[in-house]
C-alpha cells in the first residue's frame, strides 16, 4: 500500500484531485462558478449523470412492473375477452348475412317451382381430392330428407346429383362426370339432347350435348335447359352452348356445353328431395 503512494499514477491522480480543489475554492472565492469551469464540469459529470437516468428509468420500469403486475394481466384478460366477443359478433353476424342470403334463394325457388321440396340450405364441407370433375360433400343426408339421385342445384341453375348419402352428408356428382346423363332442350330451337360429362372437356368446365338431329337448329350462345325426367325435373338452367359440330359417323351433331355453375365455385346449394314426375330410378 505504502507503494501505491509512490507511484506514477497516484502523483497524477493527485494531480488531477488538486486541479479540481482549485477550481472549486476559485469559484467560491469569485462568487459563484465561471462560464469555463461550469463547462469543465459539465463535461466530466454529463456521462455519469446521464448513465443515472437512465439507470434510474429502468428500475422504475421494472418495479411498475413488478408492483402492478397483477393489475396489468387482470387488463389484458378483459382486452382478449373483449376482442373474442368482436371477433364472435363479427361471424355471427357474417352467418346470419349468409343464412339470410340463401333462405331468399330458397324462397324464389319454391315459388318457381311450387310442386319441389326442397332440403334446407346445404354448405360444401370438402370436396373430393384428385377428382377431374369436381365431385364435392355437403352437410344434409337422409336425416334431411336427401336420398341418392335427388337433383343438386342453386338460385343459378343446376349442379349435378346426389349419390353415397350418409344420414348426416351427402357426395355430390357434378355435370362434368361421365357417369351424370341429363336429359336437355335448347330454348329456343326447342332441340334436344343428352348432357354428358366428358373427360377431355371436363379440363376446359365443358360438358358434351350428344344425339342432336344432324338438321336441328342449335347455335352457339344457346341456352340449354332441362327437358324433365325421372331423376330432373324440367326446366332447370343447365348452360350455354360454347360450340356445334358434327359427329364422326356424319349421322348426327354434338355441341360443347358451359354449364352456368363451376362446381369448384359452389359454396352452398339446395337438393331437391320431391318435385312432380320424381322417380328414384339411376
Amino acid at each position: 500500500m505504502r507503494d501505491f503512494f509512490k507511484t506514477t499514477k497516484f502523483k497524477i491522480l493527485a494531480a488531477l484531485m488538486a486541479v479540481v480543489i482549485g477550481i472549486m475554492i476559485y469559484s467560491l472565492t469569485t462568487g459563484g462558478y465561471s462560464s469555463d469551469s461550469s463547462s469543465f464540469f459539465k463535461i466530466i459529470f454529463e456521462p455519469f449523470q446521464k448513465a443515472s437516468t437512465s439507470i434510474s428509468q429502468d428500475v422504475t420500469k421494472h418495479l411498475d412492473m413488478l408492483v402492478n403486475a397483477k393489475k396489468y394481466y387482470q387488463e389484458n384478460e378483459y382486452l382478449k375477452e373483449q376482442l373474442n366477443s368482436l371477433y364472435n359478433s363479427i361471424v355471427d353476424y357474417d352467418k346470419l348475412q349468409k343464412e339470410n342470403a340463401e333462405l331468399k334463394q330458397l324462397l324464389k325457388l319454391k315459388e318457381e317451382n311450387e310442386d319441389f321440396v326442397f332440403s334446407s340450405p346445404c354448405t360444401v364441407i370438402s370436396r373430393t381430392a384428385n377428382d377431374p370433375y369436381g365431385s364435392f360433400t355437403i352437410d344434409k343426408g337422409s336425416d334431411d330428407g336427401i336420398a341418392p339421385y335427388d337433383p343438386v342445384i342453386t338460385s343459378d341453375g343446376l349442379v349435378g346429383l346426389c349419390y353415397d348419402v350418409s344420414k348426416s352428408t351427402a357426395k355430390v356428382q357434378t355435370l362434368y362426370s361421365p357417369k351424370t346423363a341429363v336429359g336437355v332442350i335448347t330454348v329456343r330451337g326447342k332441340v334436344t339432347g343428352i348432357l354428358e360429362g366428358d373427360y377431355e372437356l371436363s379440363k376446359d368446365k365443358c360438358c358434351r350435348m350428344s344425339y342432336i338431329n344432324k338438321s336441328s337448329d342449335i347455335r352457339e350462345g344457346d341456352i340449354i335447359i332441362t327437358s324433365g325426367s325421372e331423376t330432373f325435373p324440367e326446366g332447370q338452367l343447365v348452360g350455354i352452348v360454347e360450340s356445334v359440330n358434327m359427329e364422326d359417323s356424319g349421322l348426327s351433331k354434338y355441341a360443347v356445353i358451359r354449364p352456368v355453375i363451376d362446381p369448384a365455385e359452389t359454396g352452398s346449394a339446395f337438393v331437391i328431395t320431391e318435385f312432380n314426375g320424381q322417380g328414384k330410378s339411376e
